[in-house]
């Protein structure tokens, strides 16, 4: 039902239909776009990093070929390595008894959801078109890379206050994207346990980004300092004494990492000690192999089958994306998540195992 609710993959189209005047509501309100029009819980907000809306998004800095991409794919699920994952939150996986029960897991083999995807076809084409801008100006602000993939412009220059608006509307269309898809989630859950998503206390742990630069404040050289936090591979992990969130105050943010839908991901807390590392941290195990070395090591029909005896399901757009994102094409999760832990720059709270996947 998950599959059929959520499309998945390449060009896919969602059930929210949105004209352009919407679409620009989309991304200038981030999340509260989903309050307004039944998609969220007034909860889901709070749980979510800046509270699902990235401030100076501007529209008019977003091309029509970004919108026109952008504008079916509130709802779908990426290709790649997005997905939708159930999983099981087992008694002998979490470390943190008192973290997980404030995140919300206190339950014996406690079932949880977890959703990766963002901005789709709309995030790709704003950054392709700003690339090609950088690529035109750099030589005007004496700036000289070696790969044309790193472009760029200074922050204070036109076209990158104009990119860091174009980008905010990116942003904030991922947390809508995110958002509804929840509340699909929900709704396939609620119909098939002929029960509420509140009864069933479906409630939103935290929704945080990857792959995104934003204006935070952070101590260099004993004074705060407004600065440009760019996080490539990386997600915020901010401590307690950084969250305003009642919950979140005590234990700090909840920090999400993708291990493979054969071995299971994590769910971390955010320390005070990750100042060290401007409040980063890893956000997933990262690849082993290359897509196209996975495929010649694993085909995709026999990798179903494989997880299928191990009691772990799996549905995707195609047997070639799922031979992608076998396990093997992964590090070992246990030692990403042990290296952070062990530098005290965001703590094991819950191992979470896979048992069924939605992949694009």
């Amino acid at each position: 039902m998950l599959f059929d609710r959520v499309p998945a993959g390449v060009g896919r189209k969602g059930f929210v239909k949105v004209n352009n005047s919407k679409f620009r509501d989309v991304m200038i309100m981030g999340s509260r776009w989903c309050l307004d029009n039944g998609f969220a819980w007034k909860e889901d907000i709070k749980r979510t990093e800046e509270c699902g809306c990235i401030s100076g998004a501007d529209p008019d800095k977003v091309s029509d070929r970004a919108v026109k991409r952008g504008i079916s794919q509130i709802g779908t699920l990426g290709s790649g390595n997005h997905y939708i994952e159930i999983q099981l939150a087992r008694q002998e996986n979490v470390f943190d008894e008192k973290t997980a029960k404030a995140f919300g897991i206190s339950k014996p083999d406690q079932v949880c959801i977890m959703i990766h995807t963002g901005s789709r076809g709309f995030g790709h084409q704003i950054a392709s078109d700003y690339l090609k801008i950088f690529l035109s100006v750099m030589s005007r602000y004496n700036i000289k890379i070696l790969d044309k993939e790193l472009a760029c412009a200074p922050y204070n220059s036109n076209e990158g206050r104009d990119y860091f608006s174009a980008m905010a509307c990116a942003a904030n269309m991922a947390f809508v994207n995110r958002q509804v898809i929840t509340h699909r989630v929900r709704e396939c859950f609620s119909k098939i346990f002929n029960s509420s998503a509140e009864d069933l206390e479906m409630n939103l742990v935290y929704d945080v980004a990857h792959n995104i630069a934003k204006i935070e404040e952070h101590k260099i050289d004993g004074k705060n300092k407004k600065v440009l936090m760019h996080r490539k591979g990386a997600t915020r992990c901010f401590g307690p004494s950084r969250m305003e969130h009642p919950v979140f105050s005590k234990s700090g943010q909840p920090v999400i990492v993708g291990g493979s839908m054969e071995t299971g991901s994590f769910l971390l807390a955010g320390t005070d000690t990750a100042e060290v590392s401007f409040c980063s941290t890893a956000h997933g195990s990262g690849r082993a192999l290359s897509r196209a070395q996975a495929k010649k090591q694993v085909r995709g029909k026999e990798l179903k089958e494989k997880m299928l005896e191990k009691g772990i399901y799996v549905k995707s757009a195609s047997f070639s994306g799922l031979a992608e994102e076998a396990g093997l094409a992964y590090k070992d999760i246990n030692e990403v998540v042990g290296v952070m832990d062990k530098a005290g720059i965001s703590k094991k709270v819950v191992m979470l195992k896979p048992i069924g996947n939605v992949k694009g």
